[in-house]
């Protein structure tokens, strides 16, 4: 594909880290619009976004090392390397991250929970929509090869050395497949908004949405690195993606049987 946007002498612009700034600022001007609907203070919210995307960088590249431990045992220079530095690690280990981090910070400044959770929520799978078009570009998280007409064939050496991605054989564009997924989740919650029944609502669903959709395109990928559990059975992004619903179920349950109670 296109791992570098475009050059200007010796200066290369990767299209992942372009496609990346302009996913976070997406999201943030995407929590400001509904950070503001719901009575919010935007300065709190904007240092909540600077925090949150500092712990969701460093929590997808602890997740990314944990999964891929075997490499980085053998190689542990690598882990402050910088392609590691410079590589989007692995989503669920961000996002488990931030919303740990996340509920001590509203704990802390006394915000309400479910609305906060609810505005990021549809701010996060926007942002996913384009860092995955990103990693498209850079020829990483790519899939399984594939006789399918959907195929996507990588020929740039450069998108091997980014994401080791094989050239020349056409490959499933799961990239693609979660881009149009997440901008699709997107829509979801925003229509969902306007008629959510209690905070917290929408942040729930787009933590079910999302471990679905993750867990049926995760057998389409083709990269390796990603981690694996139980021999094989399940990689890394789909047992977090069973205890999300798992997570998601039971605070169904509870608001079935408290309903009064505020979600968190």
């Amino acid at each position: 594909m296109h791992p570098i946007l475009f050059k200007i002498g010796s200066l290369n612009l990767p299209t992942y880290g372009f496609l990346l700034v302009m996913a976070i600022l997406a999201a943030v001007y995407v929590v400001m619009r509904l950070g503001r609907r719901e009575g919010l203070d935007p300065n709190r919210l904007l240092d909540f976004c600077t925090w949150l995307v500092l712990v969701g960088m460093v929590g997808a590249k602890v997740l990314m090392v944990v999964s891929d431990w075997s490499y980085y045992h053998r190689h542990p220079g690598e882990i402050f390397s910088v392609s590691t530095l410079l590589s989007g690690g692995v989503f669920y280990g961000g996002f488990v991250a931030a919303v740990f981090f996340a509920a001590w910070y509203v704990h802390i400044y006394h915000l309400p929970y479910g609305k906060v959770f609810d505005v990021y929520a549809p701010a996060i799978a926007l942002g996913q929509s384009i860092g995955r078009l990103g990693c498209f570009a850079a020829g990483d998280d790519y899939g399984k090869p594939t006789t399918s007409w959907l195929d996507v064939v990588f020929t740039n050496p450069l998108s091997h050395n980014i994401g080791g991605v094989p050239l020349g054989i056409p490959l499933h564009p799961t990239q693609l497949y979660e881009s149009v997924a997440t901008f699709t989740i997107f829509g979801i919650l925003l229509w969902r908004y306007r008629t959510k029944s209690y905070d917290g609502q929408i942040f729930w669903l787009y933590v079910t949405l999302y471990a679905v959709t993750r867990f049926a395109l995760e057998f389409l990928r083709g990269d390796e690195d990603r981690g694996f559990v139980f021999g094989h059975l399940l990689s890394t992004s789909q047992f977090i993606a069973v205890l999300a619903l798992a997570a998601a179920a039971v605070e169904a349950v509870r608001r079935h049987f408290h309903p009064g109670t505020l979600a968190t």
